[in-house]
Formats: structure tokens, sequence, C-alpha cells
């Protein structure tokens, strides 16, 4: 009888390394999709800081080029008045004006282009974020279920890529159809 005792001791203990297996990697694959979450998270308020900046850029340049019409005008009338002194003056203040727009204008085609390659990657992140999800889902569904081997069960298919397949169908018949 201690064979068998022994035997069974050792079954029930392989059933359970199986079961915390399973935990251990259903607690792995919920951290890595908050991570995953908390990165793309970031990445959003970073395209939010950025959409802010490059606004803010377009409005000091163009309070900048209202600023710099007032003083084209005032060195006109400076030159009209033979006051060259007074044109010195303000087109002192016009030229540092000029070059303090060009540089907010060349900061904001630099912070839309930025804002461009994050919003790209943002998008690229979400379908991503999204098919990890349902992967995660369905593993964890397959784990509650109690499948022995979850590393060989068929994958979980999304709705959406569902509908995608059947749009691509329908046009590829209707294409065969139209001729």
């Amino acid at each position: 009888m201690g064979l068998l005792t022994r035997m069974t001791t050792l079954l029930k203990a392989d059933a359970h390394g199986v079961v915390d297996t399973v935990e251990d990697r259903s607690l792995l694959l919920k951290q890595h999709l908050r991570e995953a979450e908390s990165a793309l998270a970031g990445k959003r308020a970073r395209l939010g800081a950025l959409g802010a900046e490059e606004r803010d850029s377009r409005e000091a340049v163009k309070r900048l080029t209202v600023e710099i019409k007032r003083l084209e005008e005032d060195v006109t009338l400076a030159l009209d008045g033979d006051k060259e002194e007074l044109a010195r003056f303000a087109l002192r203040k016009l030229l540092a004006l000029r070059r303090r727009a060009e540089q907010l204008d060349q900061r904001g085609k630099h912070l839309r282009e930025q804002r461009e390659e994050l919003e790209e990657q943002v998008a690229q992140q979400e379908v991503e974020l999204t098919e990890l999800r349902t992967k995660v889902k369905g593993f964890l569904a397959r784990a509650r279920a109690g499948d022995e081997d979850i590393r060989f069960v068929e994958p979980v298919i999304a709705e959406e890529e569902i509908e995608i397949e059947l749009l691509r169908r329908r046009k590829e018949r209707d294409a065969k159809e139209a001729p």
C-alpha cells in the first residue's frame, strides 16, 4: 500500500503543479496587459501635450505676425516723417520679432512632425493592444475551463477580424462578377 499512496501523492502534486503554472501565467499575462495599457496611456498623454504645445506655438506666431505688421507701419511712418532714429528703433524690434516668429514657426513644424509620428505609433499600438486583450481573454477563459495543454489550443479570433475577412471576400466576389 505504501507504493500506491506514494503514486497518488505524486499524481496530486503534479496536478497542483499544472494549476500553479497556469495561475502564474495568468498573473504574468494580466501584468503585461496592464503595462501595455499604461504605456499606451502615457503616449496618449504625450500626444495631447504635443498638440497643445503645437497649438500654442501657432497662436504665438499669429500674435507676432500682428505685432510685426504694426512695426512695419511704424517704420514706414518714421521714414515718411524723416525720423531715422525712430525708424532704427522700430526696425530693431521688428527684426527681433521676425527672428522669434521664424523660430516659433520651425518649432511648430517640428512639433507637428513629432505629433504625426506619435499618432501613427499610438494607432498601431491600439491595434496591438486590442489583439493582446483578445489573446489574454482567450487564454484566461481556457485556463478557467481547465484545458490541460493551453499551448496548443486554437487561437481566439476577434469579431472585428471576422468582419474584415468577410468584407474582403465580398469585395473579391464582386470583383469576379463585375467583368
